[in-house]
């Protein structure tokens, strides 16, 4: 399925003491920001990157995710969920912001969103 990317995803009450210490004090980079929602980037290595998320972020399905990969072929990676029987908390979807995703539940009980780009630029 290739791993392109795995980004962890750090729960927060408070987004601005967190968005101050992981830009400011450690020198990650705003890569995008919505309501609630930060994905921060590495200067210096674009596939370093971390998700911070709050109690109010517009996607309700982050607020479940411990875990992100990002993997070259999302549907080849839902097969095989499937065919090994694990728990896929949410299934795959086409989200309208240009991702195909789905949820899957691992041995420790983390829950790991495995995506795909859709699209020209996937």
């Amino acid at each position: 399925m290739g791993i392109r990317r795995a980004m962890p995803t750090v729960h927060t009450t408070d987004l601005r003491a967190s968005e101050e210490f992981y830009r400011d004090f450690l020198g990650f980079e705003i890569g995008m920001r919505e309501t609630d929602f930060l994905m921060l980037r590495s200067p210096t290595v674009d596939t370093t990157q971390l998700i911070v998320v709050g109690q109010g972020a517009n996607d309700n399905g982050v607020q479940q995710v411990d875990i992100s990969i990002e993997v070259g072929d999302v549907d080849a990676a839902y097969r095989q969920a499937q065919e090994r029987k694990l728990e896929v908390v949410y299934p795959i979807t086409d989200e309208p912001w240009g991702i195909r995703r789905f949820f899957v539940r691992d041995p420790n009980g983390l829950v790991v969103n495995v995506a795909s780009h859709r699209g020209p630029n996937a």
